[in-house]
């Protein structure tokens, strides 16, 4: 049997010890040896009770640890160029929480230093793996919906109380969790960068992209603050590369108890309606062929530990990279050119990473 992964956490926060820190003490070819938290004491009692053998507080700390191999980053978004750029640089392979970093700059930058090292380097977009995700962009790719015309997706998700800086209330299904959310990540402009479109619309720009291999070439938003510091309420109108419409519209401000992503996609030849909460999606031709694929439950529908997993196998074998970083430079670039459109009021063209890397 191959030796096993020995691997590190930077920022054992949250949403670490809520999914990426127990996904790999599970995982039977990985080793996790160290977890990282600014507050030494703090770092020592989640080393503690997760039985990690090392507890740092320095990301350098953890990096020289004798034989690391692969590292999560999952702190806090200020903290996500420096942090991926110094494992990469030393070689390791790399899982990054979304949103990647600050700018698309600095996302490009990091997926060229893993390019560079041939080191396998992940968003961690749990949507990636369902099942349903998996058939939809077969279909999609395989041209069973024909050519594709326009894509509309409504994403809500009760995280505006943390956008505004007013609760620490979990916002996923851990009734208790072990630490919860630091309101200050969600919503101080210098550590967030920004708000539901730093949040949440980073994951429906790399789903876009996930699902159709196309990027955004332009970009037209508009958020509404509701009198919070970042953005509440985002809209936005997309051109994908080949010509697809996109509307998308987010919000964080909703009943506690109520979710909604739901994406529908039509083509030329089919539509599909996804409901990504609900775990339900169908495909129905212009003909009027209905198939209704098997509803996921529980975790299979928002799969929150598959990220940290699929790094571990894609080390052994980089074909199961479901979630390959430059997902997550493609939703920078929307998200990039939203707040630029948001704030100028002017139609963004996106130039592509293809055009960048020429």
């Amino acid at each position: 049997m191959q030796a096993k992964i020995k691997c590190g956490v930077l920022g054992a926060g949250w949403w670490a010890t809520f999914a990426h820190i127990p996904a790999l003490l599970s995982h039977p070819r990985a080793e996790l040896v160290a977890i990282q938290k600014g507050d030494r004491e703090r770092a020592s009692k989640v080393a503690a009770d997760f039985g990690v053998p090392y507890a740092c507080t320095e990301t350098s700390e953890l990096l020289s640890i004798d034989g690391l191999e692969a590292v999560v980053v999952s702190s806090s978004p200020h903290l996500h160029f420096e942090q991926a750029a110094a494992a990469l640089q030393m070689g390791k392979h790399v899982l990054i929480e979304k949103p990647m970093t600050f700018t698309v700059s600095q996302a490009r930058q990091l997926l060229e230093l893993a390019d560079r090292g041939n080191l396998q380097f992940l968003i961690s977009c749990p949507w990636h793996y369902t099942s349903h995700a998996a058939i939809a962009q077969r279909l999609i790719r395989d041209g069973k919906l024909g050519a594709l015309r326009m894509i509309s997706v409504l994403m809500t998700n009760p995280v505006s109380c943390l956008l505004r800086g007013e609760s620490t209330v979990p916002t996923h299904d851990a009734a208790d969790p072990y630490l919860h959310p630091n309101s200050s990540t969600y919503s101080d402009p210098e550590v967030a960068g920004g708000g539901q479109i730093y949040t949440q619309v980073c994951h429906i720009a790399a789903y876009l992209t996930f699902l159709t291999g196309l990027s955004a070439s332009a970009v037209f938003a508009r958020f509404h603050n509701d009198d919070a510091r970042l953005d509440i309420y985002d809209s936005l109108n997309l051109r994908m590369e080949d010509g697809t419409l996109v509307s998308i519209a987010s919000t964080g401000a909703t009943s506690p108890n109520l979710r909604t992503y739901e994406v529908r996609i039509f083509g030329t030849s089919g539509m599909l309606y996804m409901d990504l909460w609900r775990g339900t999606m169908e495909f129905i031709s212009l003909a009027g062929e209905t198939v209704a694929y098997p509803a996921l439950g529980g975790n299979e529908i928002y799969p929150h530990q598959a990220p940290a997993i699929n790094l571990i196998d894609s080390i052994f074998d980089p074909s199961c990279n479901r979630s390959p970083a430059s997902l997550g430079v493609a939703a920078m670039e929307v998200i990039e050119a939203a707040c630029v459109s948001a704030s100028s009021g002017q139609n963004i063209s996106v130039p592509s990473l293809t055009e960048q890397r020429a």
